[in-house]
C-alpha cells in the first residue's frame, strides 16, 4: 500500500525530474486515483483511490505498487501536455451536442496518453501501453 507521502514524494520526484511547473495535492474527495485540472495547473490523487485501483489492475500488469502510480502520474502529466499544446475550447463541454462532447473528450484522453507515454521511462513503456487497455476496458464497463 502507498500512502500520502509515498505518493506526494513520487510526484514532486517525478515534476522536478522533468521541469514540469505543475501543483499536486491531496484530495481525499478525488473520485479518481488522479485528476489533471487545467485552470489551476494541478495534479490532484486520492490514495485511497489509487490504492484501490492498484489492485483492480495488478493482477493483470504484473507491476509494483509505485510502478503503477509513476504510470498513472505520467497519464495526468499528458493531460497538461496536451492542454499546453492544443489550448482546447472547453465550451464545448457547456454548449455541445452529447455526441460532440464525447467526440472532445476522446480527443483528449488519446492525446493525454500519447503525450505522456513520450515521457515515461523505457522500462514502464510496455507497463504503460497495457494500463491504458486496461483503463479502455474499464471506462467501456468491461
Amino acid at each position: 500500500m502507498l500512502y500520502i507521502w509515498d505518493i506526494e514524494e513520487l510526484v514532486k520526484d517525478t515534476l522536478a525530474f522533468h521541469q514540469l511547473p505543475i501543483n499536486y495535492e491531496f484530495n481525499n474527495e478525488l473520485n479518481a486515483p488522479m485528476s489533471y485540472n487545467v485552470s489551476t495547473n494541478t495534479i490532484k490523487f486520492n490514495y485511497l483511490q489509487l490504492n484501490g485501483y492498484q489492485a483492480k489492475v495488478n493482477f493483470k500488469l504484473k507491476e509494483t505498487e509505485e510502478n503503477i502510480a509513476k504510470i498513472l502520474l505520467y497519464h495526468e502529466i499528458g493531460y497538461y501536455l496536451d492542454f499546453k499544446k492544443h489550448r482546447h475550447d472547453l465550451r464545448i463541454l457547456m454548449y455541445e451536442e452529447e455526441e460532440e462532447q464525447q467526440k472532445f473528450l476522446a480527443e483528449i484522453e488519446r492525446n493525454a496518453w500519447e503525450f505522456g507515454r513520450k515521457l515515461v521511462p523505457d522500462d514502464l513503456v510496455e507497463s504503460y501501453d497495457k494500463l491504458r487497455e486496461l483503463d479502455q476496458q474499464f471506462q467501456n464497463g468491461q
